[in-house]
């Protein structure tokens, strides 16, 4: 009798991808430390090549119909426990954040923000991040509508705007970043700041690209009303991304500023 649940051949891109986040790591240390960008650019175009063929191949055992319900239950299961996971990731750095706020040491002044510091302005440039943040994730609630819908159309242009909306979040967070008054380097206030909008910013663009994979698939008659797994894991991430980010939005620039 078959078994319901697909035993996976060997692969050789959990190793490369592996390989390719230490050498992310790795490379940004050095560039932060006054090393060449050209290393940074390599490691994350090794990373988004692993992800290209990894995904490639998870697309190729769906239409070869290995994702039976069992196996789609457990990539569903998989996917709230990979987001629980960045749940408490965020929850630590918050944690720090109000560690370091709500009583500050005499190292920073006694304040918050510390002494020197000239925080951005929450209504300028971050509210506009909001509210585009905010109305991609209208319009990828639109296109999961869509797709169980079974229009294409609509799908395919609501998931558009999204990630155009996403590419835009990421160019405003780099302008933001261009105009601060502080580095990651000023006290424990910019390395914070730094760390949380940053590792949110590279959550938002693993998020633009996932969609952007599923609206190729979408164009490309990939999905289906009842089958749509890998846009649907997407959408989950791309809307805890919008929860993380309201929450820098309130605590760390408006509240923290």
């Amino acid at each position: 009798m078959r078994s319901p649940f697909h035993l996976v051949e060997m692969s050789p891109w959990p190793v490369f991808s592996s390989v390719g986040a230490v050498c992310v790591v790795v490379s940004l240390v050095n560039w932060f430390a006054g090393g060449s960008p050209w290393f940074v650019l390599c490691a994350v175009s090794v990373v988004m090549f692993v992800l290209f063929q990894w995904w490639r191949d998870i697309v190729r055992e769906s239409d070869q119909g290995w994702h039976t319900s069992y196996v789609a239950s457990n990539i569903r299961l998989g996917m709230v426990l990979f987001i629980g996971s960045e749940a408490f990731l965020f929850f630590s750095f918050f944690w720090a954040f109000f560690s370091c706020s709500l009583v500050p040491g005499v190292e920073v002044g006694g304040v918050w923000p510390p002494v020197g510091i000239i925080p951005v302005n929450p209504f300028g440039l971050p509210l506009l991040n909001t509210a585009v943040l905010l109305g991609s994730g209208v319009s990828v609630t639109w296109a999961h509508h869509a797709v169980m819908a079974g229009c294409r159309k609509e799908a395919v242009s609501a998931l558009f705007v999204t990630v155009v909306m996403g590419l835009y979040f990421s160019f405003l967070q780099v302008c933001e970043y261009l105009e601060c008054s502080f580095s990651v380097a000023d006290s424990v206030y910019g390395s914070l700041f730094y760390v949380m909008t940053g590792f949110h910013g590279v959550h938002v663009l693993v998020g633009t690209v996932a969609l952007f994979v599923g609206l190729l698939r979408c164009f490309g008659y990939g999905f289906s009303s009842s089958r749509h797994l890998g846009l649907e894991a997407s959408i989950w991430y791309w809307h805890f991304v919008d929860v993380v980010w309201i929450c820098l939005f309130l605590c760390v620039y408006w509240w923290g500023g």
